[in-house]
């Protein structure tokens, strides 16, 4: 018996360590030091991460981001290009109040497009998105007017800029959802996303300045500026830092593994000479989550069966199948199972032939924990064809299933049951009666004529 009772004990104690010695799940919540934050599954648009994601805050120098997109949108239409020399005007530091990142740029020094906007994205130049503004649309006020007409286009709905460069402003806003659709849209465009991973760039000399040497302020790309190696991410792919009394330590990144795009926005973090826990941490927190903790699961197959509806006037069956007339997927935690999603199906409760393969009889829509993963068609898998006998039958079956019908079948019956005994009783008599010869009186017979 003691045998026993220390085997149990022993299984107990073995259980329990393998528990405790077990790795926590994939998909286990973190926590991100910062105001708020977002991470998207760039490919699908699809959050997987938010922290006060619809807070309105100071972007900072991520207001770049928006300044870079519109010029190289510009490009892509031919109203300019890279190798388009600007003269700089002198309007070039309006906005820019004390303690704005510069590069000493002047007015009437001549730079490319591509230098500027190697200036505004990688060291954060303040007057190179003011001299972008007026090269892609005249004037930096008719710029900044284009860049909340985009943000509006782009579905930003809490976004309002008042400048080109993110210099405080009490009316200059944004959320961290609205940096990510404004990321993922710049880096759609491979001219962008190739400044904005650049560890470094070399601007020639102008004709009124030496030639520059540009570093990447965002330590996932370089450590050139914090001499951290610790904050580089090998799969780091851009995007633009932030920072200023009001806006805090702010990133928006990007990095790319196994052919995955992520996009990750924290603001209002810590600056990383201060704290272990800063914009750089937090956000290269949240690329790995992304990339570990969540991988691509199939909701809804678009070959599977998903129901039958009752046919009616087929003479070949009485039933078709449905499919869904797309396949669903969803980024998702890696231990949760899709089939714990709920599955809304609207179908008719039977149809009536001819149906046409492919044709949509009703839809489904997938569900978890009250979040909507999408919906699709449901759609005949064959074709039935109807028949005009089973149709006859099938109405004349219909027909006499009436009450009324029935009840006036009923009295017919009655009535023809009537009419035969009426005959069976009466007939007889009235036969006889009319089949009597007639007899003549012999007055009549003697009578002469």
């Amino acid at each position: 018996m003691k045998k026993y009772r220390f085997l149990t004990v022993f299984l107990l104690l073995l259980a329990l360590t393998a528990a405790l010695a077990a790795p926590a799940c994939a998909s286990e919540p973190i926590t991100i030091d910062a105001a708020a934050a977002i991470l998207v599954d760039a490919d699908y648009n699809e959050v997987l991460y938010e922290l006060n994601a619809d807070e309105r805050r100071p972007p900072a120098s991520i207001t770049k981001v928006m300044t870079g997109l519109l010029t190289v949108e510009a490009i892509d239409r031919g109203e300019l290009d890279m190798d388009t020399r600007v003269t700089l005007q002198d309007d070039l530091y309006t906005g820019i109040g004390e303690g704005g990142s510069t590069q000493g740029l002047k007015a009437g020094e001549i730079l490319t497009v591509q230098d500027l906007l190697y200036c505004a994205l990688l060291p954060s130049a303040n007057e190179a998105c003011n001299a972008l503004a007026t090269a892609v649309a005249g004037s930096i006020p008719a710029f900044v007017e284009q860049m909340n007409q985009r943000s509006a286009a782009l579905g930003m709905t809490n976004t309002h800029f008042v400048n080109t460069h993110g210099y405080h402003d009490d009316a200059h806003y944004t959320t961290a959802r609205d940096i990510a659709k404004m990321c993922a849209e710049a880096m759609k465009h491979p001219d962008f996303r190739e400044i904005v991973s650049s560890v470094r760039y070399d601007v020639p000399e102008t004709n009124l300045h030496a030639a520059r040497e540009l570093h990447d302020t965002n330590a996932l790309v370089s450590n050139f500026r914090t001499g951290r190696a610790d904050l580089l991410y090998r799969y780091a792919v851009g995007i633009k830092t932030g920072s200023t009394p009001e806006a805090g330590s702010c990133l928006a990144s990007a990095a790319e593994k196994n052919d995955r795009l992520m996009i990750a926005v924290v603001l209002g973090s810590q600056d990383y000479r201060k704290s272990d826990t800063n914009s750089f941490s937090e956000s290269k927190k949240l690329l790995e989550y992304g990339f570990n903790s969540f991988s691509r699961k199939e909701l809804l197959s678009p070959i599977d069966p998903i129901d039958t509806v009752p046919v009616k006037y087929c003479a070949q069956q009485d039933y078709v199948t449905v499919q869904a007339s797309q396949g669903l997927e969803a980024t998702l935690p890696n231990d949760l199972d899709p089939a714990l999603f709920q599955r809304r199906i609207e179908l008719p409760e039977d149809l009536e032939a001819p149906i046409e393969k492919g044709q949509v009889l009703g839809t489904i829509s997938i569900s978890y924990e009250g979040k909507d993963y999408g919906s699709a068609d449901l759609i005949a898998t064959t074709a039935l064809e109807r028949s005009q006998l089973v149709f006859i039958l099938d109405n004349l079956q219909a027909l006499f299933s009436r009450l009324w019908v029935k009840i006036l079948l009923l009295v017919v019956i009655l009535l023809l049951l009537l009419l035969v005994m009426r005959r069976m009783v009466f007939g007889p008599s009235r036969r006889k009666r009319y089949n009597t010869p007639r007899t003549y009186s012999s007055s009549y017979r003697g009578r002469k004529r």
